[in-house]
C-alpha cells in the first residue's frame, strides 16, 4: 500500500504523540513550580509598587501563553529548519546586542530593549542562537576540526564577538554560561585535548581578569568569601538568602509564609526566587527541584545520544548545548542563592520571573522535544541531513 505524505495537522499530532514524555513532564513540573513561586515571591513587592498583588503573576501568565504559541510553532516545523535558520538568527542576535548598547542603563547595565509594555533581553536570545549557530558549524566542519587546528578558532572568533558585546553591557553571568557551553560542545565534537586545554586556559584567564577588573565585581568576590563581614551592605543580599535557606529547615515554613520576601531579600521574584522557595518548602522541596532539573538534563542528553545514532549531528550538538546551558545556569543560580558561588545576575530556568528567559528556555526544550519525535525515523532523518548539507 502506498504511503501518502503527512498533512501539517497530522504531522503536528504525530509530533505530540512521539515526544519524550519524561522530558515533557520535567519541564511542565518546573513550570508549575515557577508559576506558584512567582505569585508567592512577588505578591508583597507587587502590592507596594503597583497596588496589585497579581501584577507579576498576570504578566507571567501572558509569557506562558506566548510560550505555548512558540512551542506549537516549533513542534509544527521539522527540527532541521533551525539548521538553515541558524546563520541569519545569529546575525540578528548580534544586531540586537549592538542595539542594547545604545539603550538607557537600568541598575548600571544595558541589557533590555524596550518593546512597549515588555522588555527584550538580548543576552537570553544569544544563548539559544549561539548554540544553534555552533551546532550547524560543527555538523559542517567536524572532520576539519579534528584534522586542522585553524578550524577550531574560526567559530571561536565569531562567538567571541557575542562575548565582547556582552562584556560591554555588562552581563558577566551570560558570558560565563555561553563560554562554558561553547567549550563543552567543542569538546564533544572531538577537538584535540591540547587545543581544548589552551582554549580553556585562555578563557579562564580572560574571565578571571574580567571578574576582578571592576571594583564592584571584586567586592562581590570578597563578600562571597565571608558575607558576614558586612551583612548590612555588601553582604546583605547573600546573608538574607542564606537565612531564608536556614529558616526553611526540612519541610519549610509553608507556601506563602516566607519572611524574606517581605522586602528583606532584593530580587526575591527573579534572581533569588529559589531562596524564597527553599524557605517555604525546605530541604524536601529543594531536593525535588534539583531532581527535576537533573531529570530534564538527563533526558536531553538521552535524546542527543539517539540523534547521534541517526547521524543527525546538528540535532546532537544542539541537544548537548541546550543540556549544558540549562544545567550550568541552574547550578549557578542555586549555588549563588545558597552561598556556594559568588553573586551573578542569572535567572533560574523556568522558575524566575522574566519573559525573555522563559520564552527562550521553553523554545530550547521544545526543540529537543521535536527532535525526540523525529529520531526514531532514521531513514527520513538521513534524507533531511543530506539535503540540508547539499544546500548549505
Amino acid at each position: 500500500m502506498n504511503s501518502r505524505p503527512l498533512q501539517p495537522r497530522e504531522g503536528f499530532l504525530r509530533s505530540l504523540q512521539c515526544i519524550d514524555q519524561p522530558l515533557l513532564f520535567a519541564m511542565l513540573a518546573i513550570l508549575t513550580i515557577g508559576l506558584v513561586m512567582i505569585y508567592s515571591a512577588s505578591i508583597s513587592h507587587a502590592q507596594v509598587e503597583y497596588g496589585d498583588g497579581f501584577y507579576y503573576l498576570k504578566r507571567h501568565l501572558i509569557f506562558l501563553v506566548l510560550g505555548m504559541i512558540t512551542a506549537a510553532i516549533i513542534l509544527a516545523a521539522p527540527s532541521r529548519i533551525w539548521y538553515r535558520l541558524s546563520p541569519p538568527l545569529f546575525i540578528v542576535t548580534v544586531l540586537l546586542l549592538l542595539v542594547v548598547l545604545f539603550t538607557p542603563e537600568i541598575n548600571g547595565s544595558k541589557r533590555w530593549i524596550s518593546l512597549g509594555p515588555f522588555n527584550l533581553q538580548a543576552a537570553e536570545v544569544a544563548k539559544f542562537t549561539v548554540i544553534l549557530f555552533l551546532a550547524g558549524y560543527l555538523e559542517r566542519h567536524q572532520e576539519q576540526l579534528r584534522a586542522e587546528w585553524r578550524s577550531v578558532f574560526k567559530p571561536l572568533v565569531v562567538v567571541g564577538l557575542v562575548i565582547i558585546l556582552l562584556f560591554f553591557e555588562p552581563d558577566y553571568g551570560s558570558m560565563v554560561v555561553i563560554s562554558a557551553t561553547v567549550f563543552c560542545m567543542l569538546f564533544i565534537a572531538g577537538v584535540a585535548l591540547w587545543q581544548f586545554g589552551i582554549i580553556s586556559i585562555l578563557a579562564a584567564a580572560g574571565l578571571s581578569y574580567v571578574a576582578i577588573m571592576e571594583q564592584y565585581r571584586w567586592e562581590r568576590l570578597k563578600t562571597f568569601m565571608n558575607p558576614w563581614l558586612d551583612p548590612g551592605d555588601s553582604g546583605y543580599q547573600i546573608t538574607n538568602s542564606m537565612m531564608a535557606f536556614g529558616q526553611g529547615e526540612w519541610l519549610g515554613a509553608g507556601l506563602g509564609k516566607s519572611v524574606q520576601k517581605l522586602h528583606y531579600l532584593p530580587e526575591a521574584h527573579t534572581d533569588f526566587i529559589f531562596s524564597i522557595y527553599a524557605e517555604e518548602f525546605g530541604l524536601v522541596g529543594v531536593t525535588l527541584v534539583v531532581f527535576l532539573y537533573a531529570l530534564l538534563v538527563h533526558r536531553i542528553l538521552h535524546i542527543a545520544r539517539q540523534a547521534m545514532k541517526s547521524k543527525d549531528w546538528f540535532a546532537t550538538y544542539s541537544c548537548i548545548g541546550i543540556a549544558m546551558l540549562l544545567a550550568m545556569q541552574s547550578f549557578i543560580n542555586i549555588g549563588v542563592t545558597s552561598g556556594l558561588l559568588p553573586t551573578k545576575g542569572l535567572t533560574l530556568p523556568f522558575i524566575s520571573y522574566g519573559g525573555s528567559s522563559l520564552l527562550v528556555c521553553i523554545a530550547m526544550v521544545v526543540l529537543v522535544l521535536k527532535i525526540s519525535s523525529e529520531v526514531g525515523d532514521t531513514r527520513e532523518t538521513g534524507k533531511r541531513v543530506r539535503r540540508d548539507r547539499a544546500e548549505m
